[in-house]
């Protein structure tokens, strides 16, 4: 076998590293390309699940079967009666900072109220009522926007979420979550010997007394930034060949 020529087998090492640099390069853009074909999808799946019309939440017997990728979104419809003393509370900031504040809605800091909501069978389902501020958390600083008796709801079924590295302790005691978590919040309402549905419904808005819990804090706005991502992985990706290509010619250039 004849060897490489000196210059050129100074540059193997190099050329080993920049290739493998570039494979790595190359393949988080083509997964970035591939996350975007899947969030589009989610967007549209969501879109259309959200607007569609109301349909009866399916039975407690088939509420194992239901999973977040086929049932997250679709909007449903079903009648039961709240049980107010059971609420529970998900940390929430109301509002979008990257837009205009609605005067007509309340923002910042307090807690998405989850209540018990239980059917005719006595299965329960916890409700996501709303948005209500630190300060009227209490449900007796807001006692007249609380629904009694047998009402229909409709709202969106919402699945737990995992947990955040970077969120805080829940406090059952206090029924104060900072996860989505329907097994701890069931719990903490006092549910234990319930059938409880495995998912929440997030219910549509509708005019209280007194305006709380505050309807229609569901974010359906999912940040989409992997094209963008995509372009700076394969803008690195023609970089490092620019760089590469250049330090070869210097390199023969010195030998020469």
């Amino acid at each position: 076998m004849t060897a490489l020529p000196s210059p050129y087998r100074s540059l193997v090492v190099p050329a080993i590293a920049a290739l493998s640099a570039l494979a790595v390069l190359l393949g988080l853009g083509t997964w970035q390309l591939s996350r975007l074909a899947w969030k589009n999808e989610l967007v549209a799946q969501v879109a259309a699940r959200t607007h569609a019309a109301p349909v009866a939440l399916p039975s407690p017997a088939a509420w194992s079967a239901m999973t977040a990728e086929r049932d997250e979104y679709r909007r449903v419809s079903v009648s039961g009666t709240f049980r107010n003393t059971g609420e529970t509370y998900l940390y929430h900031v109301a509002g979008d900072s990257r837009r205009a504040a609605d005067p007509a809605k309340v923002q910042g800091q307090g807690f998405l109220v989850f209540t018990p909501f239980v059917l005719a069978d006595g299965a329960t389902v916890l409700v996501n009522r709303g948005f209500v501020p630190n300060d009227r958390r209490d449900p007796a600083t807001r006692a007249s926007g609380q629904i009694e008796g047998p009402v229909t709801i409709t709202g969106l079924i919402r699945f737990p979420e995992a947990r955040s590295m970077l969120a805080a302790p829940d406090d059952a005691a206090r029924r104060l979550f900072y996860t989505r978590d329907i097994g701890p919040m069931a719990s903490a309402a006092g549910l234990g010997t319930n059938v409880v549905a495995p998912f929440s419904i997030d219910a549509d808005p509708v005019a209280l007394p007194g305006g709380l819990p505050q309807g229609g804090e569901t974010r359906l706005d999912f940040p989409n930034r992997h094209f963008e991502y995509a372009l700076t992985w394969f803008g690195l990706a023609l970089t490092l060949i620019g760089v590469f290509v250049a330090f070869v010619i210097q390199k023969l250039r010195a030998a020469a």
